[in-house]
């Protein structure tokens, strides 16, 4: 039996609220880079999702 997205949501839910405290503590300019990269992480993240319900339809 495989897991869902949705089963899995707490896990990665947890895992980004630490990824951002550990941002949120770096200096200003490291900061932005740093929020930059998750933000485009998720979106290629939302971007394939939507891609794959695409297919599905």
């Amino acid at each position: 039996m495989t897991m869902t997205d949705g089963e899995h949501a707490p896990e990665l839910e947890s895992a980004l609220l630490s990824r951002l405290a550990l941002i949120d503590e770096q200096p200003l300019g490291d900061r932005a880079a740093a929020f930059r990269q998750v933000h485009d992480e998720l979106r290629q993240q939302l971007e394939a999702s939507d891609s794959d319900l695409g297919r599905s339809a």
